[in-house]
């Protein structure tokens, strides 16, 4: 069976990115170009800025990403770009430019969801992985509970009714002083911490999450008490946000009998396998996967 050859094309947020992956599995290349300093001077990304900066770099990035492939673009059978969800300016770009690539070079082109993305890297992180598995999504603006029957059969059994996990940090931490982003910043503190202050957990009906309580009661904590230890605070915020996820994993494996778990996006990930499920029950209760996308 001919091997398929797919150039990937990633512009919905703060980063410019372009990958030449074989048959889904194995990555040949992978051109990123962050913006993380560029909107740390504003405390988060600002559209309009992100776009510009896709328009350019993304030509640069593109051909950075075939020739570490060994690849020109008549090798490529396929063209593949992000089409939502993301900022809707950055988005643009990457689409635009996909489309005249693919127009120019006579290839194929499809669109591909972004959060279905973050599930499928776990796939080249772990080539063994098949369907059928759950997979929890923590990324700055999503955090879903999602399980996946097939390799495109996609049910969202659970999702936060307001600030995804990555927004409420990102607040949380421009609040205290940590700037953005801050996912990383907060973990980071975190681990010089005790988690040692008590913080609410919502109850939310299903599988679903919220995350606007816990957010506000830190800030408001903090806004009452300046000089409170901020690495205490960290470390009890991130311990209580990290079980909320758990708390609804377990549910959520209850439910479908499903014991394959895999992880798709951020930090906390890391928190989670690291300090939260030890290795006997990781291995009694259900198979953990991290991805590091």
């Amino acid at each position: 069976m001919k091997d398929i050859v797919v150039l990937g094309i990633e512009s919905s947020c703060d980063e410019t990115s372009a990958a030449v992956v074989v048959n889904g599995r194995k990555v040949l290349s992978n051109v990123i170009n962050s913006q993380i300093d560029i909107h740390t001077l504003y405390g988060g990304v600002v559209p309009e800025i992100a776009s510009r900066c896709h328009v350019e770099v993304i030509n640069q990035v593109v051909k950075e990403a075939l020739k570490q492939a060994n690849m020109g673009i008549d090798d490529i059978d396929v063209i593949c770009c992000t089409y939502g969800p993301g900022l809707v300016g950055a988005l643009l770009v990457g689409v635009s430019y996909a489309k005249g690539l693919a127009y120019a070079a006579n290839k194929p082109l499809v669109g591909v969801n972004h959060i279905a993305g973050h599930i499928a890297a776990n796939y080249i992180t772990y080539p063994e992985l098949e369907p059928p598995f759950l997979c929890l999504i923590i990324s700055g603006g999503h955090t879903h509970l999602v399980k996946i029957n097939d390799y495109t059969d996609y049910e969202i059994i659970g999702r936060t009714k307001d600030d995804a996990i990555g927004e409420s940090y990102d607040k949380v931490a421009r609040v205290i002083g940590l700037g953005y982003p801050g996912g990383p910043k907060i973990d980071k503190l975190a681990y010089e911490g005790e988690a040692n202050i008590k913080l609410p957990k919502s109850k939310i009906e299903g599988l679903n999450f919220s995350f606007s309580g816990i957010k506000t009661a830190v800030i408001n904590l903090h806004h009452k008490e300046p000089d409170i230890n901020k690495a205490d605070l960290c470390a009890s915020f991130e311990k209580t946000t990290t079980e909320m996820l758990i708390d609804n994993v377990k549910k959520a494996i209850d439910e479908t009998g499903i014991k394959k778990v895999v992880l798709a996006r951020w930090s906390i990930s890391k928190f989670i396998y690291k300090k939260k499920i030890p290795r006997a029950r990781r291995r009694r209760t259900y198979k953990n996967i991290l991805s590091g996308t």
